[in-house]
């Protein structure tokens, strides 16, 4: 594959967990639409064209009186007649209004509270009721076209097998979510230790023994915590960071790319031994063994343990997912990121695009063909970076202002664009469309962003993340599985749902207890691997390499 890197998430908790936390050069820079009359840019559109909207809609927002649609109503000679629906059951009321035959000219939804599926945009597409968007975004959306043009990965994801665009997802190019699976270690007990930071396999596994039998916070209790995670989906399995210096490890589908061919990482000779490896710090109680059943709030709580510091190293995606990285904070600054651990074949870092397949922009058939000009057009202008700051940030010297001067963006080497203007406490809901306009935070918008230097103050915290990923940026192998990039037969599409389930389940199932010891991985190694090819594993990787041959990526 040419080139290898949700957000990412489905529920608030796991985007609130996820998230911390734009620019023109680069080759993600839009062109401006110079084409449109600045007064008047919506050009062919009538001037009384009214767009029926289903959207989704938080408290703190009404999208019929946001200050960002009467903008776009002027601008573009438009009226919204608005259909809302709350987060909750949001996906539900979508099916619903679809199923009824009176759903809008339009979605635009919220990717993280409900989209289209690809299947549901390919079933939708073939039954005539999704317009496809194609001659749309040719004719009248220039920024949009060179956003596909120049991002590879997302132009795949939007791209369907027979060439349609059905429909389009943002694009948040979050780049600590590109690498979710990171390691953090307590760098204060490496320091009164007087330990080197780990680089290896077997120097991690030295260095959580020393934390487990050294009383490194020092209170004359072994009450230390040498390793810890959780089950949620956004980094906090230990398994994957630890795999990777012995075969590569997505920690979602388990199959890679060789040559051009899908295949099974989890049923290798290196897969064994990495369990093995992962075995013996399990056997030496140097993991603890509720990573592999907490969640994220239990998690938290040996992090911030008032009696004592107890965690000595932790999985995540960032550090604010086990420990209170605040300022007043007593662990916070304590943890810091280790690169990924040359093993005894690699040394790999887990790469996930992290942009959620699907759609949440998608025009009906009951959109006239004036409708669906001036809502192309319309999203166009979001694509640029004015429209994005407005539409995500809100006004100037309200939710966003222009640098000053020695303001540093969050990466250096990029002239600074803006600085978002925090909310305080008990100010008003700024009702700006936020989340529903974020549909092109390509990389270099997101690095232009003003961040503090101080990585460990609350206005740096976005650069500490940033620094971390450079650790695993590029360590991928040259070629990965992009499951977020492919198309499903809806015919199929229950079936390959089923069975990619019952294959990660059974793999996942098959680690803990091969792990822990309730298995034995010399004498139930065989039976493993013969039960999973008893669950179709090659009918389920001919699927995916039909699949993966005719997405555009693969092209």
């Amino acid at each position: 594959m040419k080139r290898t890197w949700t957000t990412i998430t489905a529920c608030v908790l796991i985007l609130s967990l996820i998230l911390a936390g734009c620019s023109k050069g680069g080759n993600n820079a839009n062109p401006d639409n110079s084409g449109m009359d600045s007064t008047n840019p919506s050009g062919e559109s009538n001037p009384s064209v009214t767009i029926s909207v289903f959207a989704q809609q938080g408290t703190d927002t009404n999208l019929a009186t946001s200050k960002f649609t009467k903008l776009l109503e002027e601008k573009f000679k438009i009226k919204f007649k608005w259909t809302t629906v709350p987060f909750d059951g949001a996906a539900e009321k979508r099916q619903i209004s679809l199923a009824s035959g009176d759903y809008p000219d339009l979605y635009m939804l919220i990717p993280w509270v409900d989209r289209f599926s690809q299947t549901d945009l390919l079933k939708f597409g073939q039954q005539g009721v999704v317009v496809p968007l194609n001659d749309l975004i040719e004719q009248y959306a220039p920024n949009i076209k060179a956003t596909l043009d120049n991002n590879e990965y997302y132009k795949a994801m939007n791209t369907a097998p027979d060439g349609n665009i059905y429909g389009l997802t943002g694009l948040n190019e979050c780049f600590h979510c590109s690498y979710p699976n990171k390691m953090w270690i307590n760098t204060k007990w490496l320091e009164k230790l007087g330990l080197e930071e780990p680089k290896t396999t077997e120097e991690f596994k030295n260095v959580l023994k020393l934390f487990k039998t050294k009383d490194p916070n020092g209170n004359g209790k072994a009450d230390e915590v040498p390793l810890s995670g959780s089950t949620e989906p956004f980094g906090v399995h230990i398994i994957p960071y630890l795999m990777n210096g012995f075969i590569y490890d997505d920690d979602r589908t388990y199959l890679n790319i060789v040559d051009g061919k899908v295949n099974m990482a989890a049923n290798k000779p290196e897969w064994k031994e990495g369990l093995a490896y992962v075995k013996s710090l399990y056997d030496e109680e140097l993991i603890d063994p509720g990573a592999f059943t907490q969640n994220a709030e239990a998690y938290k709580k040996i992090g911030d343990n008032a009696d004592a510091e107890l965690l000595g190293a932790g999985a995540g995606m960032h550090p604010a997912i086990f420990v209170n990285t605040a300022q007043e904070g007593p662990y916070g600054k304590d943890y810091n990121p280790i690169a990924p651990l040359q093993g005894p074949y690699a040394n790999y870092a887990t790469f996930n695009y992290p942009v959620d397949p699907g759609a949440s922009f998608v025009l009906t058939n009951k959109a006239s063909k004036e409708v669906q000009i001036a809502a192309i057009k319309m999203l166009d202008w979001i694509y640029t970076e004015e429209g994005s700051m407005q539409g995500i940030f809100g006004e100037e010297n309200v939710g966003w202002t222009k640098p000053k001067e020695g303001d540093i963006a969050l990466n250096e080497k990029v002239t600074p664009l803006y600085a978002e203007i925090p909310a305080k406490t008990g100010d008003e809901p700024r009702n700006v469309w936020g989340p529903m306009a974020q549909y092109n935070q390509h990389k270099a918008f997101r690095d232009a962003a003003v961040q503090g230097t101080d990585i460990y103050a609350s206005n740096g915290y976005e650069r500490r993340l940033q620094e971390a990923t450079y650790l695993f940026e590029g360590k991928q192998p040259k070629e990965i599985f992009p499951h977020w990039a492919l198309w499903t037969d809806p015919a199929h599409a229950d079936e390959v749902s089923m069975m990619q389930t019952n294959i990660k389940d059974y793999i996942d199932q098959n680690a803990l207890q091969f792990v822990t010891g309730a298995k034995n991985l010399d004498k139930d190694w065989d039976a493993y691997v013969k039960g999973l090819d008893a669950l179709n594993l090659a009918g389920y990787l001919e699927t995916m390499q039909k699949a993966y041959d005719s997405s555009a990526i693969s092209k």
